[in-house]
């Protein structure tokens, strides 16, 4: 099969020329996937524009740090600042297999947190006539994924791994997930379940893992690297992820929607966020009642009064401390 040239990449950056090189892999891999849906519902024209359109509105539109990431770091195990066209084609690939997976958690996290928007466009379950379909469609991504790695990797000696990794992203995913609906349900009357604890495990299991580690892991089997002798760097790669989850908390409280590309609505959902675990830390008696309060209810007046109490707290600068102090470890 042939393969779309090589991708110049000079760091995660790499402009618009080479987003465009790797848009025109993702088509290639779109069309190969409807291709699929066409052999098997090919008198149903309208399911198969369904799924082109669900596929373009879900995957594309985010920065693609994790497919970014793939490419990168196999440029530096590979001491090339050019990959060749094979080698750009895999890497391409794994990295777009990582957003599509990415794409299928975030449909149905939306649709269990309820949420408005996502990358400054209605989330799909909200767009009209999707509603629960969204929930098939979740479905149908990930089994893409499994779609394009077979046709891709198949026959490979790190296929098994590759499989595994994906496997285990999902697990440890849907773990998290779990975890965060179940302590945030029985959690409604006792916030100081709320803990750093399992504030990083929620952190671990939902973000770290699979948008940190998962990108560096498929580079480093496709440079034929046994994963198991990179531990150390599986650590630092989980901790880059909690702290990447830490901004995410602080952005849902006091970014610009504009910015972020969402409306944030942590507070109203009773979510287990860095802010509210460091509220807790910090707050006295009375700002401890406030919060038991106010916190996990969608009237503006309850959510304006756990964003005051942030403040009174100076968690902004609590935030910026702690921003420091990775800046200065790195």
């Amino acid at each position: 099969m042939a393969t779309p040239g090589a991708v110049e990449a000079k760091g995660t950056g790499g402009g618009t020329d080479k987003m465009a090189a790797l848009k025109e892999i993702y088509k290639q891999l779109k069309a190969e996937v409807l291709e699929d849906h066409a052999a098997e519902i090919a008198d149903h024209e309208s399911a198969i524009q369904w799924i082109d359109r669900m596929v373009d509105y879900n995957v594309l539109g985010g920065k693609c740090n994790r497919l970014l990431s793939v490419i990168d770091t196999y440029k530096i195990l590979k001491g090339v600042d050019v990959l060749s066209q094979e080698e750009t084609f895999l890497a391409c690939t794994l990295g777009w297999c990582i957003e599509w997976l990415h794409a299928h958690f975030l449909v149905l996290d939306d649709i269990m947190d309820n949420s408005q928007t996502r990358r400054g466009q209605p989330c799909w379950f909200s767009v009209p006539q999707v509603g629960l379909i969204a929930i098939n469609d979740a479905i149908i991504l990930r089994n893409h994924v499994l779609r394009i790695l077979r046709r891709h990797f198949k026959g490979k000696p790190y296929y098994a791994d590759i499989i595994d990794l994906f496997n285990e992203a999902e697990f440890k995913v849907v773990s998290g997930e779990l975890l965060d609906l179940i302590i945030t349900h029985e959690g409604r009357k006792d916030l100081t379940r709320y803990n750093e604890t399992i504030y990083r495990h929620i952190a671990q299991y939902k973000t770290a893992y699979y948008s940190f580690y998962i990108p560096v892991a498929c580079a480093l089997l496709l440079a034929s690297e046994n994963i198991d002798n990179f531990g150390d760097v599986k650590n630092i790669l989980i901790e880059i992820g909690i702290y990447f989850q830490v901004q995410d908390d602080y952005l849902d409280c006091f970014g610009d929607p504009v910015f972020i590309g969402k409306i944030g609505t942590d507070i109203e959902e009773y979510k287990c966020s860095w802010l509210v675990v460091q509220a807790l830390k910090h707050a006295d008696v009375n700002q401890t009642s406030i919060l038991f309060e106010n916190y996990g209810k969608s009237d503006p007046a309850c959510v304006a009064k756990v964003k005051d109490l942030y403040k009174e707290l100076n968690l902004e600068l609590v935030f910026h401390l702690q921003e420091r102090e990775v800046d200065l470890a790195r």
